[in-house]
């Protein structure tokens, strides 16, 4: 049961990243093995979407409950897929600099012990990851170079 905690220093604010983790809908466009996304509903406090995820000949879709509390927190509960469960959590707090102090969490289970030992052998790369590609989006989408985000765990 892959488990990750971490508290990172992003040079955008709350709101920025909070968009940013909130467009669900555009994650195909940059976050790895998203292969697909289908909105079932969205509203400016809860977005209900499938993802379907691909790797090699592996494509799995899961359905999950984006709950949005602007512009402090996003949190992701699993409905349905292959998972025993999911739950992620983000928040997002401004730093005297301006720029944001970012904790995310994540905590999931397959329900087959074949994908949770192939996950967990392969889960510290994949994670790395989407962490830089949620920061290399950033930069694309808010023009401040990735390069200046710090970690602070």
């Amino acid at each position: 049961m892959p488990r990750h905690s971490e508290t990172r220093h992003l040079p955008y604010t709350p709101e920025q990243l909070f968009d940013l983790v909130a467009d669900v809908r555009h994650y195909d466009q940059f976050l790895p093995w998203v292969v697909a996304v289908r909105v079932r509903s969205s509203t400016e406090q809860q977005t209900i979407a499938d993802l379907v995820v691909g790797f090699n000949a592996f494509k799995e879709r899961f359905t999950s409950k984006v709950t949005k509390e602007r512009p402090n927190r996003i949190l992701v509960d699993y409905i349905e897929g292959p998972l025993k469960y999911l739950h992620n959590e983000w928040r997002f707090e401004r730093a005297a600099d301006n720029g944001t102090n970012l904790f995310f969490s994540v905590d999931f289970a397959f329900k087959s012990r074949l994908f949770e030992t192939l996950a967990g052998s392969m889960f510290d790369r994949a994670l790395r990851r989407m962490t830089a590609a949620f920061e290399q989006r950033a930069a694309t989408l808010y023009g401040i170079s990735n390069s200046s985000a710090q970690s602070a765990a």
